[in-house]
C-alpha cells in the first residue's frame, strides 16, 4: 500500500531505473573530463555516496559504477605521475634559470648549434616537448583560472578553495624560457658571422613549426628574435637573409586581431580533421592567445541572460574553444624524442633581461647616449667593472 516501506522501495527503484543512465553517463563523463575535482576525499565520498544509492537497484549499475571507479583511479594516477614529472622538470630548469655573468670562452661554450645543427630535427623536438606539456592540461584549468562567483547563485562553490592551474601556468614557463633561450643563443657568440648563423638556423626551425602546426614554438620563436638586445644587433642582422623571417612574421602579426594567425589556425584545424596521419593531425595554438580568447568570452559575456537563464549560448561557444583544444592535445606525438636535445631545451643557462643587453653592447657597441649609460651601469652591476 501507498507509504509501506516496501511502497517507498520500490517507487524508489523505480526512478533510479528511470534516471539511472543518464546519470551515470553524467557521472562518467564527468570524471572523465574533469578528474582533477576528484583529487580530494571529500569529492571522492560524494561520489561513492552516490554510487551507494544507486547500485544496489540494478546489478548493471553495481558493474558500471566500479569500472567508473576503476578507470577514475586510474586516470588520477596518470595525472598524479605527470604532475611528478612536471616537478622535476622544473626544479631542473629553476638551478639554470641565472644569468651568465659573461661570457664563456668558445672552447668552453655549449649552444645549440652543438646539440642540434638540424633545423627540422629542432622543430620536431620542440613539437614533442610542446605535445608533452599539453598533455598535463586539463579543461578544468581554463575554468580555475577564470571561474568567478555567480552573483546570482547564493550556494557556495565547493571548489572555489581549488587553484589548479599549475600545468597551464607551467606551460606559459616554457614560452617565456623559449623566447629567453632563442635570444640567449642568438646574443652568445662573440662573432658577428656565427650570430647571424644562430639567427637563420632559429628561422628555419621557426618555419618547420609552422609547417608542421606548432603555432607556440613558432610565437616563441619570433618573439625572442624580437627582444630589444637581439633586434638591435644591426651589423648582425645584415649579414641574415631575413626573407624567410619577414614572411613568417607576416604570419604571426598581430594586426587585425591576429588574422593571419587564425587563418594559418583554421587551415591546420582542418588539415588536422581530415587527417590520415598523427603528423597532419598536429595542431598546437599560439597558447597566450587562445587563454586571452577565452578569458575576454568569459568576462564578456554574462553568465546569466536578463530573464535570470543561464546563457548557454555562452558556454557552448567556450565548450567549443576548450573542446578543440583537448582534441590538438590528445595527439600522439609522431616524431621519436631525442632526450638529449630535450634535456638541452629545459636545462641549458639563459641570460637574464640585463644579461641580454649586456652580451648585446658587448657584441656590438652602444649607438647612443642612453645605450652607452646603460652598458657602463650593467658593466658595473653584473661584471664589476667600470
Amino acid at each position: 500500500m501507498p507509504g509501506s516501506p516496501t511502497f517507498l522501495k520500490d517507487h524508489y527503484q523505480a526512478r533510479v531505473r528511470k534516471f539511472g543512465p543518464k546519470l551515470l553517463q553524467l557521472l562518467a563523463e564527468w570524471t572523465e573530463t574533469f578528474p582533477y575535482d576528484f583529487q580530494e576525499e571529500k569529492m571522492v565520498g560524494h561520489l561513492k555516496d552516490m554510487i551507494r544509492r544507486i547500485a544496489p537497484c540494478d546489478e548493471a549499475y553495481w558493474k558500471r559504477m566500479n569500472q567508473l571507479l576503476q578507470a577514475l583511479n586510474q586516470k588520477l594516477a596518470t595525472l598524479s605521475h605527470g604532475q611528478e614529472g612536471l616537478v622535476k622538470i622544473n626544479a631542473t630548469v629553476s638551478d639554470k634559470l641565472v644569468s651568465f655573468k659573461t661570457k664563456p670562452p668558445p672552447s668552453i661554450q655549449r649552444d645549440i648549434l652543438s646539440v642540434c645543427s638540424d633545423p627540422y630535427t629542432l622543430a620536431q623536438q620542440l613539437t614533442h616537448v610542446e605535445l608533452e606539456r599539453l598533455s598535463h592540461i586539463g579543461p578544468e584549468e581554463f575554468v580555475q583560472a577564470f571561474v568567478h562567483k555567480d552573483s546570482l547563485d547564493s550556494t557556495k562553490s565547493c571548489f572555489s578553495d581549488q587553484n589548479k592551474t599549475n600545468n597551464l601556468e607551467a606551460y606559459v614557463k616554457w614560452f617565456n624560457r623559449l623566447c629567453y633561450l632563442v635570444a640567449t643563443e642568438i646574443c652568445m657568440p662573440a662573432k658577428k658571422k656565427q650570430r647571424a648563423q644562430v639567427i637563420e638556423f632559429f628561422i628555419d626551425v621557426a618555419r618547420e613549426c609552422f609547417n608542421i602546426g606548432n603555432f607556440n614554438s613558432l610565437m616563441a620563436i619570433i618573439s625572442g628574435m624580437n627582444m630589444s638586445p637581439v633586434s638591435r644587433l644591426k651589423k648582425t642582422w645584415s649579414k641574415v637573409k631575413t626573407a624567410k623571417f619577414f614572411i613568417l612574421e607576416h604570419q604571426m602579426d598581430p594586426t587585425g586581431n591576429f588574422y593571419n594567425y587564425r587563418t594559418a589556425l583554421r587551415g591546420a584545424a582542418h588539415r588536422s580533421l581530415t587527417a590520415h596521419s598523427n603528423r597532419e593531425k598536429i595542431v598546437i595554438p599560439f597558447f597566450s592567445l587562445l587563454i586571452k580568447d577565452i578569458y575576454f568570452l568569459n568576462e564578456g559575456c554574462a553568465n546569466r541572460l536578463p530573464n535570470g537563464h543561464v546563457n548557454f549560448e555562452k558556454f557552448l561557444e567556450l565548450a567549443k574553444q576548450v573542446g578543440e583544444f583537448i582534441t590538438w592535445k590528445q595527439v600522439e606525438c609522431p616524431f621519436e624524442q631525442d632526450p638529449n636535445i630535450t634535456h638541452y631545451l629545459h636545462t641549458a643557462p639563459i641570460f637574464t633581461e640585463d644579461g641580454l643587453y649586456l652580451a648585446s653592447y658587448e657584441s656590438e657597441s652602444p649607438e647612443n647616449q642612453v645605450e652607452k649609460e646603460r652598458w657602463k651601469s650593467l658593466r658595473s652591476t653584473i661584471l664589476g667593472k667600470t
